[in-house]
């Protein structure tokens, strides 16, 4: 298998007008609705709104040229708006155009190291908890707009944010309000009624608020915030390349920033692919789509682009419409660049409101809050890994919950499979030699792993040695790792200097393995070493009878 291989290249087979035609239809929907989103994730991360449109196209494209599945859309997300509005107000516009950069040669690095399927061991209270979590703290990035309050700098801490919100609750603009509510509430009614709607329910119903929103700000000349009069509009020609500054002295302030942005894309572009896998009976090339994520986000910072990775709604949407290939995320770039040649002088317009209330139903329909109505059906280390997640998210840093949650995830995992490893003492009725020499030999069966959370097995045969002869079938024994394997050498030496004998028996597979390279089998004698118990125990009672 090629180390570089694009999903592009093994599209055209088969490929003829017919399919062309349904990835450009498609890849000019899902343009028109990444139009409004990109813009609205540019502006609740604190950029312009162009850095959400030139991170769609330009990211947008390379990562459907490279990437690894065949209808996946990438481009701004609104997983990254916390932190991506963190980092400008910590480190500054320059410093996020360099984590980015840098996020993109991590994300190229885990691709090539074949680190793609890594992401999966993630678990999913893990994802849930964080998912959930930014889903809340984007609504809370949106309540300013969407009730027009006067506030000049929203803070990035959360309480913080809570508080200034708090002071400026009676700055509330009636017409922002009035505007906000009524692009959620046509939001809403569109997702109810689009199966009804025919022709029409081909157009999202983004678009229609956003336009619907902008007519209504531009007849009535309501006294709200637009793009126009907070930006300036968006330009209407092609992004420039700038070089960042690069310079040791700031790549490690923002290290962390960085990584934490390449964990989030891995996750968000490999789940987006893994879903529309599902839609369209295919598989996907994981350390392909990483290397593709790590190329679009080091190109994309030197264009003004912000972070990008795969996107479940776009890509959700770009199927629905009938995509096959990657030829339709490649339309979807073109046509936002069209857009934005012919069509900037128009955005001036849109307000600020509408696009709050876009990104409200966004972060409610990207939460899975039915997992919390569910959590009673969990285990509770399930439930404690997931809720402390979810709010760790929100209070302090998507990274110290990640942490948190892995750490967490990995403890009720040791615990458990240390709980299904045990061991047992053989029958006397399967083996009779046994009740003859009661005392003298003993035979123990193990199960499961015998590692560094199990090795508390050993330490409690230990308690139970024979006078004369040890015998431990490792028959079913999967795993032993270097704590495993010094708890055995450790036993071996136990029984060496009691003067008991140590017969081992069904050693095979990793096991084995294990034995050889940790010594065991060196230490013991040719005559302690047997294929199965039965053999095993037949050998100790000849041994202590002769």
């Amino acid at each position: 298998m090629n180390l570089f291989h694009p999903k592009l290249l093994d599209s055209f087979k088969g490929y003829n007008g017919a399919l062309l035609s349904k990835d450009i239809l498609a890849g000019i929907t899902v343009g028109v609705v990444a139009l409004p989103l990109a813009m609205a994730f540019a502006i609740a991360s604190g950029l312009k709104p162009e850095a959400g449109l030139f991170t769609a196209i330009i990211a947008g494209g390379l990562i459907s040229i490279l990437g690894g599945s065949r209808v996946q859309i990438g481009g701004p997300a609104g997983a990254f708006i916390v932190i991506v509005y963190g980092i400008v107000e910590h480190y500054g516009l320059a410093n996020l155009l360099l984590a980015t950069a840098m996020s993109g040669v991590f994300l190229f690095l885990m691709g090539l190291f074949r680190l793609g399927t890594l992401i999966r061991f993630i678990p999913v209270a893990v994802i849930i908890g964080f998912t959930n979590g930014i889903a809340v703290l984007i609504g809370l990035s949106q309540v300013k707009e969407f009730f027009g309050l006067q506030i000049t700098k929203m803070p990035a801490e959360f309480f913080q944010a809570i508080q200034t919100l708090y002071a400026a609750a009676d700055t509330v603009n009636p017409n922002a309000l009035m505007l906000s509510m009524g692009s959620l509430a046509l939001l809403i009614s569109w997702r109810a009624f689009q199966k009804h709607l025919g022709y029409l329910s081909h157009i999202p119903g983004t678009v229609i608020a956003m336009a619907a929103a902008t007519i209504v700000t531009s007849v009535f000349n309501l006294p709200i915030d637009t793009i126009g009069s907070r930006f300036g509009g968006i330009p209407s020609g092609l992004p420039s390349f700038e070089w960042i500054p690069i310079s040791w002295g700031t790549a490690q302030f923002v290290i962390v920033p960085a990584i934490t942005l390449a964990l989030l894309g891995a996750i968000e572009s490999l789940l987006c692919a893994r879903i529309a896998d599902g839609l369209i009976h295919d598989r996907h090339e994981s350390n392909q789509e990483l290397m593709a994520q790590g190329i679009a986000n080091v190109v994309s910072p030197f264009f003004g682009g912000m972070p990008a990775t795969g996107t479940i709604a776009r890509t959700v949407t770009n199927i629905q419409s009938g995509a096959s290939t990657p030829i339709a995320g490649i339309v979807h770039s073109i046509t936002l660049l069209v857009i934005i040649l012919f069509g900037a002088p128009l955005a001036k317009d849109i307000p600020l409101a509408s696009l709050a209330a876009i990104l409200m139903f966004v972060a409610w329909n990207m939460g899975e809050w039915r997992k919390f109505a569910d959590l009673k059906q969990f285990r509770l280390p399930y439930r404690l890994t997931m809720l402390s997640v979810f709010f760790l998210t929100i209070i302090l840093d998507l990274t110290v919950a990640i942490q948190v949650g892995l750490l967490l995830a990995f403890i009720t995992f040791i615990y458990r499979i240390s709980s299904l490893s045990r061991y047992e003492s053989a029958s006397a009725s399967d083996f009779p030699e046994l009740e003859q020499h009661r005392g003298n030999i003993a035979a123990f069966r193990i199960y499961g792993a015998i590692f560094f959370g199990a090795v508390k097995i050993l330490e409690r045969i230990e308690n139970e040695l024979p006078s004369k002869v040890l015998v431990l079938d490792l028959k079913n024994v999967i795993y032993i790792d270097v704590s495993g394997m010094d708890a055995l050498l450790e036993l071996e030496e136990v029984c060496k200097n009691r003067g008991i004998k140590l017969i081992v028996c069904g050693l095979a597979h990793q096991p084995n393995e294990m034995a050889v390279r940790g010594g065991l089998l060196e230490r013991l004698p040719a005559d302690c070493i047997y294929p199965d118990l039965y053999h095993g125990v037949a050998a100790a009672a000849s041994q202590k009878t002769s």
